[in-house]
């Protein structure tokens, strides 16, 4: 096997690996949005329009926010900025109120973890 196929192979673990994650997290977030560049998972949003001449600009604020992207050693962050002039999609997946249905054994159990009950032995 050559080096681009461990590599390609690498990749493609990566993406499955993501996917995955998305899948299981998807449930704990009131808004997804879509950007070019990015999808985002967040629970809280601000979306500013600013209308220019050709084009309209958006800046997007994030609070507890999940991004797409296979290279980051986390995608779980507490805030996020993001300044386009690209399409926006934002979807919200629950209402105002609604309390995601997902507890965090079932978040572990959904990534294939366990979580400890142990917590007091240290």
């Amino acid at each position: 096997m050559s080096h681009l196929d461990d590599l390609d192979e690498f990749e493609a673990d990566l993406e499955l690996q993501l996917k995955r994650e998305y899948t299981a997290v998807f449930g704990l977030f009131r808004y997804c949005i879509l950007t070019a560049d990015a999808t985002y998972l967040c629970n809280k949003l601000d979306l500013q329009v600013s209308q220019q001449a050709s084009y309209p600009f958006f800046h997007i604020r994030m609070d507890d926010v999940w991004v797409w992207d296979k290279n980051r050693p986390t995608r779980m962050i507490p805030r996020a900025e993001v300044y386009t002039s690209s399409d926006v999609t934002v979807e919200e997946l629950r209402g105002e109120g609604d309390e995601p249905k997902l507890t965090a054994e079932a978040l572990a159990e959904r990534m294939g973890e366990r979580l400890s009950r142990d917590d007091d032995s240290g």
